[in-house]
């Protein structure tokens, strides 16, 4: 007869199995729903400052701030598999060497349904800032509001819910004094 190690090991050979087509089949089912989510995205403003770094005391950097409108409602990605979303506002640009530059502006976690409507008018959260320490002969940049999909089995999904319709000037420094 069998001994109680070979009857354990067939038992959790066969719900291992199971447990794995499982997961598979929920992976594969995340392809099922695809939602497109369409909001808009709004610049406000865009000002350039001088200021002083902490690394570099006695060199001037330039420092973009921005001011924007989004409003999207992202309550068709959530599904039976959605654990949580990414939201990310970024600026792509050129600099004056022409390195593409992607810099996210503004980030936010979304964790349920009821908070996937999304309504914001703010100041950026994070600073732009070039390598090259200024904004001058820089390329206009073009901003979008992009989305990731976490699930709790799966693979990542990305996607873009508005983008402004024109690229943005950076303003000299000069000009962003008030």
């Amino acid at each position: 007869m069998h001994s109680i190690y070979a009857r354990a090991n067939g038992v959790s050979g066969l719900w291992s199995t199971c447990v794995m087509a499982l997961l598979a089949a929920v992976a594969l089912s995340s392809f099922l729903f695809n939602a497109n989510p369409q909001g808009s995205l709004d610049i406000v403003s865009l000002k350039v400052f001088h200021s002083k770094t902490r690394r570099y005391p006695f060199r001037n950097e330039e420092i973009g701030f921005v001011k924007f409108n989004v409003s999207a409602d992202f309550t068709p990605l959530f599904n039976w598999n959605t654990k949580q979303l990414f939201l990310y506002l970024e600026a792509e640009y050129a600099n004056a060497q022409g390195v593409n530059n992607t810099v996210v502006v503004w980030d936010r976690i979304v964790r349920r349904k009821e908070d996937a409507i999304v309504d914001v008018v703010q100041k950026d959260k994070y600073r732009l800032r070039d390598l090259s320490g200024s904004f001058s002969d820089v390329l206009p940049a073009q901003y979008s509001l992009k989305y990731n999909v976490m699930p709790y089995v799966g693979m990542l999904s990305y996607g873009e819910a508005a983008r402004t319709l024109e690229p943005i000037d950076f303003p000299d420094a000069r000009d962003s004094v008030s």
